[in-house]
């Protein structure tokens, strides 16, 4: 009989240990939240007169919402702040650290997302909405300044081929009306997927770079044009309906000679380039290794690269072109590769071997962003058009 106790003591010991082994420890209290850093300013994005959004020196931004009669608020970043209601009846939150530069949002109300009426409007992600800019460390080189300044035109082209009456915009450097008798290079500049043809002049802010680069001497003067890339309405995530045929067509056959016509351009092929971001870049590397008698330079920014394999006459090529650059954020490059595919380090480098002008820039601590885009602007620019 004892020892039936004891093993029935023994058992119960046993039991009784297994359930404290299987008994979850209690959960840690969870790490607070960080405390943003109060050195708030209104964005530089702002409707005039509009207080919020603002940033902060580590690259928070925080909102303030009018919608009295809602029951949530809350912003398409990632990993925000809950909003809530202040004493003010309007609500606030604020974003986690974000890179510093341009970014799309939208503000949340009751589960429909809206534009923020209090931001200025960009053409992104398919639509007209909000934006925000986190002032950046180099923001020097797109800072506006009291230097000579260049214009953005709006002209529309008449399109034979696709029955319409097409918009682009052209920069022309300072002095361009005072010097009626210089003639200036040309760069066509090509948009992202889902942006327009407003992308560069505003987000990219290509005039002010080019009017800080030729003020400080750091470029040649050149004209640049940037229009809409695509022809068809493609649907987000239907790149694969995309066909790039008809654009060639409008920039090729219609666009350039429109361009040469009602511009003082140097209308020759060693004065000619083409560079694009992303969409634009696959755009650019298609339509230029097409038209080698058209081009002399390319540029692709985040947008793929250019092996030594992808010519199909080097010969022809190395006598025909002036300069390959190819750029990517650091973030877009992992092992070397990008997700476009290809290493475009050894690409450029193999270029580099056979006896070409090719270059390879990285965007610190940037992703597929328009900070990448406007440094690799300011880095492609000075080795365009050189003699």
């Amino acid at each position: 009989m004892k020892k039936l106790s004891s093993l029935l003591a023994l058992g119960a010991l046993m039991c009784a240990q297994s359930l404290m082994a299987q008994t979850p420890a209690p959960a840690a209290a969870p790490a607070p939240a960080p405390v943003p850093v109060e050195d708030w300013k209104s964005a530089s994005t702002n409707q005039p007169g509009k207080e919020y959004p603002k940033v902060n020196s580590e690259g928070r931004v925080k909102f303030r919402i009018e919608a009295p009669t809602a029951t949530s608020v809350s912003v398409s970043f990632k990993d925000s702040s809950e909003f809530k209601k202040g004493d003010d009846g309007a609500w606030y939150g604020h974003t986690r650290l974000l890179d510093m530069g341009f970014h799309y949002y939208t503000i949340k109300v009751d589960g429909a997302e809206v534009p923020d009426p209090n931001s200025l409007m960009y053409f992104g992600a398919m639509r007209w909405g909000s934006a925000v800019e986190l002032p950046a460390k180099d923001q020097d080189f797109y800072t506006m300044k009291d230097v000579p300044h260049g214009q953005l035109r709006e002209i529309t082209f008449h399109s034979a081929s696709t029955a319409a009456e097409r918009r682009a915009f052209v920069y022309t450097p300072p002095g361009y009306d005072e010097h009626s008798d210089q003639r200036f290079p040309v760069l066509y500049l090509q948009h992202g997927w889902g942006e327009n043809e407003y992308g560069w002049g505003v987000q990219g802010r290509a005039p002010v770079i080019m009017d800080n680069l030729l003020a400080a001497g750091g470029a040649k003067p050149f004209i640049i044009v940037m229009t809409y890339g695509m022809t068809n309405d493609v649907r987000p995530g239907g790149m694969r309906d995309f066909k790039i045929e008809p654009f060639e067509t409008v920039l090729v056959k219609e666009l350039i000679p429109y361009v040469d016509t009602h511009f003082r351009t140097l209308a020759d092929q060693p004065h000619r380039a083409m560079a694009g971001l992303s969409m634009g870049g696959m755009e650019t590397k298609t339509i230029t290794l097409r038209n080698l008698d058209t081009f002399s330079a390319i540029g692709l920014l985040s947008g793929g690269t250019v092996a030594p394999g992808d010519l199909a006459d080097l010969g022809a090529f190395k006598t025909k072109n002036r300069l390959v650059f190819v750029s990517f954020g650091s973030r877009e490059v992992e092992g070397g590769k990008t997700r476009q595919g290809g290493n475009p380090a050894a690409d450029i480098a193999a270029l580099k071997a056979a006896g070409i002008n090719a270059h390879y820039y990285v965007s610190p601590d940037t992703a597929h962003e328009w900070q990448s885009w406007r440094r690799s602007l300011h880095e492609l620019a000075p080795l365009l058009f050189r003699d």
